[in-house]
């Protein structure tokens, strides 16, 4: 299970640039539906990368399912190199977007997110408008799912 308190503390603390996406932000929505890991999506300039990476450092992440045997090295060359990373960390399973299908890159997601506090910390997270569009351009079965619960709360929140 993951730590989010501990997760978004981390980041938040280390002036990572992110937004939350994925289940976390259907759950700051008010969505029942339990969440096995940390999405985020994050920026990918040079200063951002760097402090990605050390903060998630001290927590050993490795690609989930990565044969332990096989070495990984975990810095801010091997974040830049990539876009999509599905991490098994100390923390719990954390993934790392640059970009949001339905949405496009982290500038997006950060112009559709709003501010919340949570974990005693303020970070971004996609609006819920925002979210239920990401989630039906996924198209995946689990996120096609959750679409009628985060419609619901939508129509809930509209005068």
């Amino acid at each position: 299970m993951i730590k989010f308190r501990a997760a978004v503390q981390a980041l938040c603390d280390a002036q990572v640039e992110f937004v939350v996406v994925g289940g976390l932000a259907a759950t700051i929505h008010g969505g029942a539906r339990l969440t096995y890991d940390l999405d985020i999506c994050y920026a990918r300039n040079p200063a951002n990368l760097r402090k990605l990476a050390a903060v998630l450092a001290p927590f050993h992440p490795r690609p989930r399912g990565f044969p332990k045997e096989l070495p990984f090295i975990w810095d801010e060359t091997t974040l830049r190199n990539g876009s999509l990373f599905t991490l098994s960390t100390d923390l719990g399973d954390i993934d790392l977007l640059a970009g949001v299908t339905g949405l496009g890159t982290y500038q997006d997601a950060k112009a559709a997110s709003i501010e919340v506090e949570g974990y005693e910390r303020r970070f971004h997270t996609l609006g819920l408008k925002s979210l239920i569009q990401a989630k039906r351009a996924a198209g995946r079965p689990k996120d096609l799912e959750g679409l009628p619960e985060l419609e619901a709360l939508l129509e809930a929140q509209e005068p």
